[in-house]
């Protein structure tokens, strides 16, 4: 990759990585930007939104720019540890950052589930599985009776908690990944706050599951299997996310300053937040995995990689 280096703090507001600068008194200051917009060409944005609980600290956005004229993809932004202060709240913050680049956006990335499960959404809910005949009750019983023959203890599932695609990522794919409950005690206030920013937002908006899109994004870039299982535990979870930046720089992925680096090693939600604005760029690319046949429709999917991308046919 061309080393190219950008003007301001890695925490702050950054010009666009492939614009030209200007002196001050220039004769024709317009022409200058017009000749730097057409050299740049279009592009794209993906923001990947880490998100804590509201009153924490935890809060982190990244902001990926993708230029197809040049076929890079840029960092162009990473917004860690928004809190409340005594006048602004930290969704407040989160939604000023996303509004400054208004509807040139092409798709935010959340972290965690934003729609209740269909049967809380539902206006003519049954009121019992054994006889529900909706297509996800349905899809749910084949599961769960599939699953039985195989597994003890033999549990049932509950439609109102958990959804679809959590029971399908836990054993349709090449590793079990154990995705908490939509509704479950850990995730329902996180689903809440992302339902909240979520109607507030008029681009498209997909939700991904870090650790699979860790597991992902690292084996096509043959980073060791403890390192994705790893990332986010607090001992040698630094180290492991080291490890998963090396590579992605390594194989000219996407261009990331040296500060954020150091930013998204150290703090995990940070990393999160970049890797969900990287799977944003993949879906939009067709890089990630469609719903599968025969899954029901009314139910949300999850965007995730393909098993093997190809990082040089963009």
């Amino acid at each position: 990759m061309p080393k190219i280096r950008l003007p301001g703090d890695g925490r702050k507001a950054r010009r666009s990585p492939v614009k030209k600068t200007t002196k001050k008194k220039t004769a024709a200051p317009k022409k200058a930007a017009a000749e730097s917009s057409s050299h740049a060409g279009e592009v794209h944005r993906f923001i990947g939104l880490s998100l804590g609980g509201g009153k924490s600290d935890k809060a982190c956005v990244a902001v990926l720019e993708y230029y197809p004229k040049h076929k890079k993809i840029f960092l162009s932004r990473l917004v860690e540890k928004i809190k409340s202060d005594e006048v602004h709240s930290a969704d407040f913050k989160v939604q000023q950052v996303i509004d400054q680049y208004h509807s040139e956006v092409d798709m935010v990335a959340f972290d965690v589930p934003f729609r209740f499960p269909v049967c809380l959404e539902s206006k003519d809910c049954c009121g019992s599985i054994e006889t529900c005949k909706k297509p996800h009750v349905q899809w749910m019983w084949e599961y769960t009776r599939k699953l039985h023959k195989k597994k003890k203890p033999r549990k049932l599932f509950t439609p109102y908690t958990q959804r679809c695609v959590e029971m399908y990522l836990s054993s349709e794919l090449e590793e079990p990944f154990i995705l908490q409950h939509a509704m479950g005690a850990n995730s329902a206030p996180l689903l809440a706050r992302a339902m909240f920013l979520r109607r507030h937002l008029k681009m498209k908006c997909v939700e991904v599951f870090p650790k699979l899109s860790v597991w992902r994004i690292g084996r096509s870039l043959n980073v060791m299997k403890s390192h994705l299982r790893f990332h986010k535990h607090a001992i040698g979870g630094d180290e492991s996310r080291r490890e998963i930046l090396h590579a992605l720089s390594a194989h000219n992925v996407a261009f990331v300053y040296d500060q954020d680096v150091k930013l998204m090693i150290e703090n995990n939600h940070a990393f999160e937040a970049f890797i969900c604005a990287l799977t944003a760029f993949l879906s939009f690319k067709g890089g990630t995995e469609p719903r599968p046949e025969g899954f029901p429709p009314s139910e949300d999917w999850i965007e995730f990689p393909k098993i093997n991308v190809r990082w040089d046919g963009f």
